[in-house]
């Protein structure tokens, strides 16, 4: 049984590292690089993940979203490159003829809305919105409370306002109960919500309330809804059905993509997963490569260790030691390197992930699974084929050169007396 706690040993492999300084250096710098590549790049590559497909999170991902477009073909005798508006009309008729669909919510806004409290004045985006439209953004009520039924029936002028104007305009007091001016008419604040990204930079007031403060009489800005559908291909075919549908209301090609324009989260969500599903893999071959690399730079060294130690080998033998203790000699060396080399590189990739995640709130719970996982995995590869690889080619060597076995006798000689005898070979 090799005892990895003994004194005399680890003196030896003290004293050979210090006795061979840059090579020690630069077994370690290989292992710890390799292990730092590794950590930085799967960090870095989940963490650009996580903030993009953040992005989505602002709506479910079964919604979707349609828009006025522009025609670019000619049509049952219509001209192309005429304008196609939305109606409330249509929303009935999508009730009647999309089944897939659900919590249909026509939405009134202007991007610009001048908005003030007090002496804080700012520009954000006035949207009128359903009570459903909650289940579109998924937004999250912090104060107060949603647009309601009634506030629909009765035409309040009441707003729910995002996290960032509550801060912007309110400046840490408690805007619920509190009148706010958009485009200088007083609406009552009863509700402050949180979202994602920008989301956080807008107003909802009542859709029948927004009909009559921006005029917009049976146009919407756009219609949203959830649809049934639970994969690509069902959100495509949902897609299909729609474009179809709205041709027919407004009477254009229903093979013009131009006519309205279609946001379908589903379809978004399942590339951009798929995209970074090859970054992912292409980000472990280089990782892996790098490592790769550093493991064969250590096991060219570890082989030349035992070169240069053909005569210490030999006297060992000669004084009775048996090959386990040779080999665990040289394999607790290069776990001894890798392992603290490995640990190095460790630190150093994660104080850099670290790094990237104070800087940017999207990346502060993404990298550190990987960072273990990688680190894990990387130790493991490197301290086996630094340390095991060489000393298995060795023996191979000995057994097949023909040279003298160990003898089997018990050596004359104590512990320290044979290190000082391989000290003085070294």
């Amino acid at each position: 049984m090799i005892k990895l706690i003994d004194i005399d040993k680890w003196q030896e492999i003290l004293l050979t590292m210090r006795k061979n300084k840059l090579r020690t250096v630069l077994t370690a710098f290989s292992v710890a690089w390799g292990i730092f590549i590794l950590i930085v790049l799967l960090g870095s590559g989940n963490g650009l993940k996580n903030a993009i497909m953040q992005n989505f999170a602002n709506n479910a991902q079964n919604a979707f979203d349609v828009y006025p477009g522009w025609t670019s073909k000619d049509y049952d005798g219509f001209k192309k490159y005429r304008r196609i508006n939305l109606y409330t009309s249509d929303l009935n008729v999508l009730q009647k003829k999309l089944p897939a669909a659900s919590n249909l919510s026509p939405t009134i806004s202007t991007w610009n809305g001048n908005v003030n409290y007090g002496n804080a004045y700012g520009n954000y985006s006035v949207r009128g919105i359903m009570p459903n439209h909650i289940n579109i953004e998924q937004s999250t009520v912090t104060k107060g409370r949603y647009i309601n039924d009634v506030d629909i029936r009765m035409w309040r002028k009441v707003a729910v306002i995002g996290k960032e104007v509550d801060k912007n305009l309110f400046k840490g007091e408690n805007p619920i109960g509190k009148y706010i001016k958009i485009e200088n008419t007083p609406f009552l604040v009863v509700g402050v919500f949180s979202d994602v990204n920008w989301g956080n930079q807008k107003i909802f007031i009542p859709y029948s309330t927004a009909q009559i403060f921006f005029n917009s009489g049976k146009n919407v800005s756009d219609i949203s809804f959830l649809s049934s559908a639970t994969t690509k291909e069902e959100g495509l075919e949902v897609e299909r059905q729609l474009r179809t549908i709205m041709a027919d209301i407004h009477h254009f090609d229903p093979e013009d993509e131009s006519g309205v324009y279609i946001n379908n989260y589903m379809e978004r969500v399942s590339d951009t997963q798929m995209l970074f599903n090859g970054v992912q893999l292409f980000i472990w071959l280089i990782g892996i490569g790098t490592l790769i690399a550093g493991i064969v730079g250590v096991s060219n060294i570890m082989m030349i260790v035992v070169k240069e130690r053909t005569r210490e080998i030999g006297v060992r033998k000669a004084l009775g030691a048996k090959p386990a203790s040779v080999v665990g000699l040289i394999i607790s060396e290069a776990v001894f390197i890798t392992t603290v080399a490995g640990y190095m590189g460790m630190v150093l990739g994660v104080a850099v992930m670290e790094a990237a995640s104070s800087s940017s709130a999207s990346w502060s719970n993404s990298e550190r699974g990987c960072q273990g996982l990688g680190t894990i995995w990387s130790m493991g590869i490197s301290v086996t084929a630094a340390g095991l690889f060489p000393t298995i080619r060795w023996i191979s060597r000995v057994s097949l050169s023909g040279t003298a076995s160990p003898s089997r006798a018990p050596s004359p000689f104590p512990n320290a007396a044979r290190f000082a005898i391989v000290r003085s070979f070294e």
